[in-house]
């Protein structure tokens, strides 16, 4: 075939995914593609790992800082907006790149997404409220009651996903496992799909440890300290809900001090590759790289595992 696939570069947080995207930005002729829940925000910057501006401006990212934390991003949206960027990318005879660790949001893009009801706006500020002030584990308690089948897919400190299932219940009348029915929109192939994670959990723990800490002495709770100041942002917005920034918010309330924050910060971010590690063990074809190898090793992996897929041929200078 002349295309060639896109590459999907998934992994755990803080596996360094960014990083080796950018390495392979300077190798290839890619556009790159994020695919992460938290940097489509503007202003946040530092809790989401967010390359700095002098980097964006030499490889520009699609799907970065493209709306305001009190706005609402969606799987459906992503959806719509990675495969005009892919279609872009492979229009102008490039290799579309999507890298992140999203995971909702890669299984959307290759499996496309069900028919649902889209959000109504009185039903979601109802159970927004509630979860104010009764927890999200209270909100599971009841999708257990009303879909068994999805609370015991749902985490239950996934609050977004928590409501939209209830909030799916709620609007169609039977069970969101039910609803979820028929999924079409896919990305259309060919793609590759590559995991990045270092072979030892506890090299990941120290990572994650390591990058929560740079984030700090980056001013990660001064940033959240300004958002804080516009008036349309509040703790129940899944921007603020996001790993790192729940918990400084916490720490701004008072609720928490220094080392507290550290502590708690670091324990969600372990929880969300947990999470995600979950997720990539459950995706098939997946080709995995080692963090902990050589830069030069994972571009070869990289180059022969497009090669293998017999649809796209690197001409020798490449490699």
């Amino acid at each position: 075939m002349s295309l060639p696939p896109a590459i999907l570069l998934m992994g755990p947080t803080a596996s360094g995914k960014t990083e080796l995207a950018l390495a392979v930005a300077e190798r290839l002729p890619v556009t790159l593609i994020s695919v992460d829940s938290a940097m489509v925000y503007r202003r946040m910057d530092i809790g989401t790992g967010k390359p700095p501006p002098e980097i964006l401006a030499r490889h520009p990212h699609h799907l970065v800082d493209v709306l305001e934390p009190h706005e609402r991003y969606s799987a459906a949206r992503f959806l719509e907006e990675a495969k005009s960027a892919v279609a872009e990318a492979r229009a102008a005879g490039r290799i579309p790149l999507l890298v992140g660790g999203t995971m909702l949001y890669f299984r959307t893009l290759t499996q496309g997404i069900s028919r649902l009801p889209q959000a109504d706006p009185a039903v979601r500020a109802e159970l927004e409220a509630r979860l104010h002030h009764e927890g999200a584990e209270a909100l599971h308690g009841e999708l257990a009651r009303l879909d068994p089948t999805s609370a015991a897919r749902i985490h239950r400190n996934d609050p977004q996903r928590i409501l939209r299932a209830l909030e799916v219940c709620r609007l169609t009348g039977r069970p969101y496992s039910q609803a979820l029915g028929r999924r079409d929109g896919a990305l259309e192939g060919p793609w590759l799909k590559l995991a990045l994670a270092p072979a030892e959990r506890g090299e990941l723990h120290r990572r994650i440890a390591q990058r929560f800490d740079a984030m700090l002495a980056a001013g990660l709770v001064e940033e959240v300290a300004e958002l804080r100041r516009d008036p349309r942002i509040h703790a129940g917005l899944p921007s603020m809900r996001s790993v790192g920034y729940r918990q400084v918010w916490r720490h701004l309330d008072g609720e928490w001090d220094r080392d507290t924050l550290r502590e708690r910060g670091c324990a969600a971010t372990r929880q969300l590759a947990k999470r995600q590690f979950t997720w990539l063990r459950r995706e098939p074809g997946l080709q995995w790289l080692d963090t902990d190898s050589s830069l030069s090793d994972k571009m070869a992996a990289i180059l022969q595992a497009v090669e293998d897929s017999r649809l796209w041929t690197f001409s020798e200078e490449t490699k």
